[in-house]
């Protein structure tokens, strides 16, 4: 990264463009890599990225998308290399155009995920991608790591939310894919080639997103259950009563309860005594005709079955936000703990219960461990993260943390799961990438990624390790 390079991107840009990195862009939320990039470019437009682009490709220099920095794997800081761009699409956060009739929302990619959620809910709409960092993490991020949050269930993630594209590759070309189509069968999907692919491809610069209308009356629960298999059942019997009105459906631990108060961070928490197990409901009613009548026989059914130990039902929308509230800062309470080994894992829901039991075993053979599993138990992702007792510290034990982590991932992998459900490979996860996918599928991979990228500049060393030689 010589003078000569920066005074060339000045140029091409505006001299406000063009930074020192400032120090709180090269970390991350859990302090396991600090960034070595020199320079931050803030572009304002889609030519403005294609200069950069193609200026940084033609001298070599590694680019790293930084988003809204929220990424959990690592995939927004270079660790090691020649130091490249640090690139944020903050300054681009306009909301480009948005159709009603259509239901679609066009935005570009810096625009934070809470502001978009808000204009829908403006416009008398919703935008379902709901996530615990909204407040700071931009689309275009959650586009490039395939984002899921607690809506997966009804809605789908980020890739299901999404119609159209614009793109900056990595010779710095223009892909103007803004459609609003739902249908369009004219060749390779590029739009889903490049929605999960962490920057590693190309440079979402904007997005054509889909909305859907708001609920006219939402269920919120808190439900008691025994263990994750009656959670499990009880997910059966929602299905049964509500079908695909299920917005949410969320497995708490009572460690997580437990984590507010060592933490405090402030909670209303609804049970006298907390049970060993919660699920967080939600049910988002198309009418109000029997909404009130469903949801009182489905409650009377789960308590006089057993299913269910206990319950509180919100009576209003405050009520609702606060058991909101314990699911949405769990991974606060997290933070604060600090995890020894944090797990993001999807597996098939009928083993989920079977693979907490087993896991739970195989970590006490290693040690005396707090264990915080939650998660997203309607489509199977769960976090099952490792934390130190209280009075200890994660780096305590940061000569264990691999043999942790590959315990867990062994035993996902051999109940058919995955080892990342919805953060991404980012620099995290490149080693289990290998070991745990087919062959063929990693070939492939890696062939694409030398076909759309074949000086290797676009986030080197995120999903693979670097495999261009990049000029200093």
């Amino acid at each position: 990264m010589t003078e000569e390079f920066i005074d060339e991107l000045k140029l091409g840009l505006s001299p406000e463009a063009v930074l020192a990195v400032p120090d709180d862009y090269l970390s991350e939320p859990r302090s396991r890599w600090r960034g070595i990039s020199s320079v931050l470019v803030l572009p304002q437009n889609v030519n403005e990225v294609s200069t950069v682009v193609g200026l940084a490709n033609a001298r070599n220099i590694p680019i790293i998308p930084y988003g809204g920095g929220t990424g959990l794997v690592g995939g927004q800081i270079q660790d090691k290399g020649p130091s490249g761009i640090l690139l944020s699409l903050e300054r681009m956060n306009e909301i480009r155009s948005l159709n009603l009739d259509e239901n679609v929302i066009t935005v570009e990619s810096g625009v934070i995920l809470s502001n978009l959620r808000d204009a829908a809910e403006e416009a008398k709409r919703i935008f379902p991608l709901s996530l615990a960092s909204e407040g700071t993490a931009q689309i275009g991020g959650n586009l490039a790591t395939n984002a899921g949050g607690v809506n997966v269930l009804r809605y789908g993630s980020t890739r299901n939310l999404c119609l159209g594209l614009e793109v900056v590759f990595a010779d710095g070309s223009i892909w103007n894919g803004l459609s609003r189509l739902h249908k369009d069968n004219t060749g390779y999907d590029l739009k889903n080639l490049i929605i999960g692919s962490e920057g590693t491809l190309g440079i979402i610069t904007a997005a054509t997103m889909k909305l859907f209308p708001k609920p006219l009356e939402h269920t919120v629960a808190l439900i008691a259950v025994k263990s994750p298999k009656d959670a499990l059942r009880l997910l059966s019997e929602t299905k049964d009563y509500f079908g695909e009105t299920i917005s949410a459906f969320e497995l708490i631990n009572k460690m997580g309860i437990d984590f507010f108060k060592e933490t405090k961070v402030e909670v209303k928490i609804p049970f006298s005594k907390i049970p060993e197990w919660m699920v967080l409901l939600d049910i988002g009613h198309p009418g109000r005709n029997s909404a009130e009548k469903n949801s009182n026989d489905y409650f009377e059914n789960i308590l006089s079955s057993g299913l269910a130990v206990d319950g509180v039902l919100a009576e209003n929308v405050g009520q609702q936000n606060d058991l909101w509230a314990l699911r949405e800062n769990i991974p606060e309470a997290n933070r604060r703990i600090g995890s020894v080994s944090s797990h993001d894992i999807s597996l098939p829901l009928s083993v989920i219960s079977t693979f907490i039991d087993e896991a739970r075993v195989e970590i006490s053979k290693l040690g005396n461990f707090r264990i915080n599993c939650f998660g997203h138990l309607g489509d199977g992702n769960l976090h099952f993260n490792i934390f130190p007792n209280k009075g200890e510290k994660r780096e305590d034990y940061n000569h264990i943390r691999p043999e942790i982590k590959k315990t867990i991932h062994d035993l996902v992998h051999l109940h058919g799961g995955s080892v990342s459900a919805e953060h991404g490979i980012g620099r995290l996860k490149i080693n289990d990438l290998v070991k745990y996918s087919d062959p063929v599928k990693l070939k492939l991979n890696k062939s694409i990624k030398a076909v759309m990228d074949p000086k290797g500049i676009l986030n080197p060393g995120v999903i693979f390790a670097p495999t261009h030689k990049i000029k200093k």
